[in-house]
């Protein structure tokens, strides 16, 4: 598969990870937008939310879950963090496989657009 997020979670790219299970894979943004900027995916390909059935709700609850930890773990779960999720081109998706962005460490726009 030519899906890039498909290749590091299958070790065939490098990616400085920063947490891992058999589920799920975090890792750190090659061009942050945030001095805290991670990247949680699942290991198996799912395009987009569009595509998650409810056998998916699982998986989804425990990304969302982690990312506490990894918060934690980065030092900005006091002072704030948001938690992105794009669906579609349209919606600002670039990479097309499910994806989070944990971004923190520093003030973020109140503005989402």
């Amino acid at each position: 598969m030519d899906c890039i997020f498909c290749r590091i979670a299958s070790g065939s790219i490098p990616a400085d990870i920063v947490y891992q299970d058999k589920e799920i894979i975090a890792f750190r943004d090659i061009e942050p937008q945030a001095p805290v900027h991670l990247i949680i995916i699942p290991r198996r390909h799912i395009p987009s939310l569009l595509h998650l059935s409810e056998a998916d709700l699982p998986l989804i609850g425990h990304m969302v879950a982690i990312t506490g930890e990894l918060a934690k773990g980065e030092g900005v779960s006091e002072s704030g963090y948001r938690l992105v999720i794009s669906c579609g081109k349209g919606g600002g998706q670039v990479v097309p496989h499910l994806h989070m962005h944990l971004l923190g460490g520093r003030r973020l726009a109140d503005e989402l657009g």
